[in-house]
């Protein structure tokens, strides 16, 4: 097991390679050590574990797995396949309970890796081979921490010039950043907690601060913005339990990651500091993947973004030049064949065009990268780059290194 050290490199050039038709191309210098800025003294959960106090906290194998005084009142089982597919490495994108491309891919993966037979189905086989995983729940129950509560959200401007003058692009909800740290979405979280309590806990039982009616979460204002934004509404708010996907593989050793930002974003993202060594990934314009391999051994598999008929992924071999973590990100319109415009300093943070982390390649201005928008991945095009959901792109940051080779192929 490798812990993540940051690449040794001084820039990068980035291009965006958000979805066809919203994301720029882009080119920028990168400051690899940016700090997260989201979970500033965050509270971790234990001395022997910085992650955040939501965290599992047992491992892969759920020989520590937590249990909870509210138990879950619905059998989830394919949620229940997607969160451990999810932590042992073989990521089904949005965690949401439905059967979808990412899903079937993760148990593609799953079953070439342990020599079944290959089908994308929840098929006996392979609920065979995943019963080892039976002592972990679908879902869990957490509380959300109180300093989530004075963090400031920011609502995200669709235009380009307004976007450049935020100091960070942060999340615009305490919604939005609790759906990013469990793998899922808004609309999961909803359908986990009715009327904004757990499922399965009794109508005359109630939860710190868990509330039907939406809560305005606080907002800020960057510097040379104008008028302050309104209010973002918020279903959940700081001190309230809810249930949650039961993501793991999320404990951050200490002493593991030595730059403090990353650290602080592994945590927001639910991801260990300790990730599988890898020697070649391929990514596969034609099945939407990135399988990761350990010589002829496949530990990992995401579903991916890549390429346009514009911006076609850059078939071939490529080496890995080094990480930014956390990086800024420069819109310029005359990558993208624009013509000539005026370019722009792109803050770092989840929202940006390319999300928390950019592996840079041989290949000029390319890369592997997260996404502001999860839920896209595998379905909208990218701008010739290869795009990842936010936690996906943090996990394969832990597991590549400048000497593990990058194939593209059709």
């Amino acid at each position: 097991m490798r812990t993540l050290i940051l690449a040794a490199v001084s820039s990068f050039a980035l291009v965006a390679c958000g979805a066809q038709g919203s994301d720029e191309d882009q080119d920028t210098d990168s400051v690899a050590s940016a700090e997260s800025g989201d979970d500033v003294g965050y509270e971790t959960y234990g001395t022997d574990n910085h992650a955040d106090t939501m965290a599992s906290n047992d491992d892969a194998s759920g020989d520590q797995a937590q249990t909870t005084d509210i138990p879950d009142p619905e059998e989830r089982p394919i949620m229940q396949a997607q969160v451990v597919l999810d932590r042992v490495g073989f990521g089904p994108g949005v965690i949401d309970g439905k059967m979808g491309m990412s899903t079937e891919n993760a148990l593609r993966g799953f079953q070439e890796a342990n020599d079944l037979t290959v089908t994308g189905k929840l098929d006996e086989a392979t609920k065979g081979a995943l019963s080892e995983w039976d002592r972990i729940p679908a879902t869990r129950v957490v509380t959300i921490p109180a300093a989530w509560g004075e963090t400031s959200y920011t609502d995200m401007p669709e235009d380009v010039a307004e976007k450049a003058k935020l100091e960070r692009l942060g999340y615009t909800s305490l919604d939005e950043r609790l759906a990013e740290r469990f793998h899922t979405t808004v609309e999961v979280l909803e359908q986990l907690n009715p009327g904004g309590k757990p499922a399965g806990m009794g109508g005359t039982e109630s939860t710190t601060s868990a509330s039907a009616t939406p809560t305005a979460s606080p907002t800020s204002q960057a510097s040379g913005t104008g008028s302050p934004s309104a209010a973002t509404t918020s279903l959940f708010a700081a001190g309230q339990q809810i249930r949650v996907p039961n993501i793991g593989a999320d404990r951050i050793a200490p002493r593991s990651v030595e730059d403090s930002g990353w650290q602080r974003t592994l945590a927001s993202l639910g991801v260990g500091s300790e990730q599988p060594s890898v020697d070649r990934i391929v990514v596969s314009k034609a099945g939407k993947t990135l399988k990761a391999y350990q010589g002829d051994k496949l530990i990992a598999l995401f579903t991916v973004s890549s390429g346009s008929s514009e911006f076609p992924l850059p078939l071939g071999e490529w080496d890995i030049v080094g990480e930014a973590y956390n990086p800024p990100y420069s819109y310029d319109p005359e990558v993208l064949g624009n013509g000539d415009g005026e370019t722009y300093t792109l803050a770092p943070g989840p929202n940006s065009p390319v999300g928390i982390v950019w592996i840079d390649l041989s290949k000029e201005h390319y890369g592997i990268h997260g996404t502001p928008d999860p839920e896209t991945i595998g379905r909208a095009q990218s701008s010739g780059c290869v795009r990842l959901t936010n936690w996906d792109a943090a996990r394969l940051a832990g597991m590549v290194s400048q000497s593990t080779k990058v194939l593209f192929e059709a």
